[in-house]
């Protein structure tokens, strides 16, 4: 997936990678990254971000959420390799929330979008992950 380094939220987002141990200083980046987003490309980048500095699954699984209805509505190929990724997130949430059946929806759709990950070690392990998630989650949506 190709995001242009120049790009002014790529680099807020990327200021707070590097207080990723420092929740509060990071999120003050990602924030400032989402108020300075002015497509939906960027709102995407920005929200996936958000999402990661959340004090809880409700609030991530909002966030996470924003970042793939974004996402989605960007009409370029390339971002369909950050699918998997973000069907993943919610699929975590919804397992932490209890909400099985929405879990296993989101792991199954990431699945679908596995083909446009690379094959190499971030996306073999999203994959696995998305693989791992259906097999904790599939045996409580049938209880």
């Amino acid at each position: 997936m190709f995001f242009d380094p120049e790009n002014h939220v790529v680099k807020l987002c990327a200021e707070g990678i590097t207080f990723e141990g420092e929740p509060e200083k990071a999120g003050l980046y990602y924030l400032m990254a989402w108020e300075a987003a002015t497509n939906n490309e960027e709102r995407f980048i920005a929200a996936h971000y958000v999402a990661r500095i959340q004090p809880s699954a409700l609030e991530k699984l909002k966030w996470d959420q924003i970042a793939l209805t974004e996402a989605l509505s960007v009409d370029k190929e390339y971002l369909k390799a950050a699918y998997p990724s973000l069907y993943l997130n919610l699929g975590k949430c919804h397992e932490d929330l209890s909400n099985f059946e929405a879990a296993t929806e989101h792991y199954q759709q990431g699945l679908t979008f596995s083909d446009y990950l690379k094959d190499d070690g971030y996306g073999k392990m999203v994959k696995m992950r998305l693989e791992s998630g259906l097999k904790r989650v599939s045996p409580k949506t049938s209880t």
